[in-house]
């Protein structure tokens, strides 16, 4: 596997742990339909989240959160939809992204980014 491969799937095994820690019930790791991925499916206070989990182990390349580009999340939207239509009891529905930096220098570092909506960029 890939060594951000690896990254991004530790930081998903991270990111759940967190979530449970600050109250969120996981629904589904990693979801998927057809060719697309919902990182995280989890519930809060009776809203659905989708969470798109991006790891970093350095900052050489910039905040992780940047590099979800205006695709992916249409990506995230699509999945999110296609979840929505096999689970319709879902009124209150939210995406999120949750940062995660991590490296041998400095303590993890989790940044929550609530109710995205990514317009034209």
């Amino acid at each position: 596997m890939a060594r951000h491969n690896e990254t991004g799937k530790k930081g998903e095994v991270l990111a759940s742990t967190w979530l449970k820690e600050n109250g969120y019930e996981i629904l589904h790791l990693n979801w998927r339909h057809s060719h697309y991925e919902i990182d995280i499916i989890a519930t809060l206070r009776e809203k659905l989240h989708f969470i798109e989990v991006k790891t970093r182990n350095s900052m050489a390349f910039g905040h992780p959160e940047e590099s979800v580009s205006k695709k992916k999340f249409n990506s995230l939207m699509n999945a999110a939809e296609e979840y929505l239509i096999q689970h319709p009891q879902w009124k209150r529905v939210q995406y999120d992204i949750l940062s995660i930096t991590k490296g041998e220098d400095h303590p993890l570092e989790y940044f929550l980014i609530e109710d995205v909506y990514l317009s034209n960029i």
